[in-house]
C-alpha cells in the first residue's frame, strides 16, 4: 500500500512528520483531501483544521494558516501555528472562543475588526479540531 509522507513544520518545531493514508485540509479555495499519488500542488493554506488518517485512525489538528506542497507522494505543510488536538484544553479553548466573539462584536473600526476576525477564526479553528460545535457555545 502505498502511503503519504506528511511533514507539518511551524517556526518553532516539526509537528507531524510521518506516513499517513489520508489528508483533508482547508485552504484558500476551500477544503481538498489528498490520497497517494495526489498530482503536485502548492496551495496556500487558511486558518482551519487538518484531518489525518493513519491505520484507520483520524488525528485532527489546528492549522493558523501557511502553504502546503504535494509532490511525489510527499506532502510539505509549512503554518504560522499548529496545535494538535490531543493538546487543546477544550476549557480554556471554549473561554478564548467567548472573548475573540465578544471582541469581534465591539470591533469598531477597520484594522480592529481584521485584529478581532482573524483571533475569532483561530479560536474557532481549535475547537473545531477537538470537534466542540460553536453552535453550543455561550
Amino acid at each position: 500500500m502505498t502511503l503519504l509522507n506528511l511533514r507539518v513544520m511551524a517556526p518553532n518545531r516539526i509537528v507531524w512528520n510521518s506516513e499517513v493514508q489520508e489528508i483533508i485540509l482547508s485552504t484558500n479555495s476551500g477544503r481538498i483531501g489528498v490520497l497517494p499519488d495526489h498530482a503536485p500542488l502548492l496551495t496556500a493554506l487558511d486558518i482551519g483544521i487538518i484531518k489525518i488518517r493513519l491505520r484507520e485512525q483520524w488525528s485532527t489538528m489546528a492549522l493558523m494558516g501557511g502553504f502546503a506542497m504535494i509532490e511525489n507522494n510527499q506532502m510539505t505543510i509549512l503554518v504560522n501555528e499548529a496545535e494538535k488536538a490531543v493538546e487543546i484544553d477544550p476549557h480554556e479553548a471554549q473561554e478564548t472562543f467567548r472573548k475573540a466573539r465578544n471582541n469581534l462584536a465591539q470591533a469598531a473600526g477597520k484594522k480592529q475588526i481584521i485584529e478581532a476576525n482573524l483571533a475569532f477564526e483561530r479560536a474557532k479553528a481549535r475547537l473545531e479540531a477537538i470537534n466542540i460545535d460553536i453552535s453550543n457555545i455561550s
